[in-house]
């Protein structure tokens, strides 16, 4: 049985190191980045306050709308529920019935 080109055991080693580098993520510190430096308090408060200014919220109309939503598709997943549920047990009262020649 001929081997394949490349299957020689060191090769098949160089194959796999340079698979795992190409699909390890290399971290800042393996990179050479030099590590991020301690921020302070009121930096850090400051940074939060622009983060949140950013944050969009919904109307009370969308909020309303969502909800109502919710509220059906909890009504229709209860309904399906209880039917699945009534059609088990009817099949399985059958089933028992059957079973003991009733």
């Amino acid at each position: 049985m001929a081997r394949n080109k490349g299957s020689k055991p060191q090769a098949m080693k160089e194959r796999a190191a340079r698979t795992a580098a190409a699909v390890s993520p290399s971290s800042a510190l393996a990179a050479g980045a030099a590590p991020k430096k301690r921020v302070g308090l009121l930096q850090f408060l400051r940074e939060v306050r622009a983060e949140a200014r950013k944050i969009t919220w919904t109307t009370p109309r969308e909020t309303w709308i969502t909800s109502v939503f919710v509220g059906i598709m909890v009504v229709l997943a209860a309904v399906f529920l209880q039917l699945v549920d009534l059609i088990l047990g009817w099949s399985l009262s059958f089933i028992l019935n059957f079973a003991n020649g009733g």
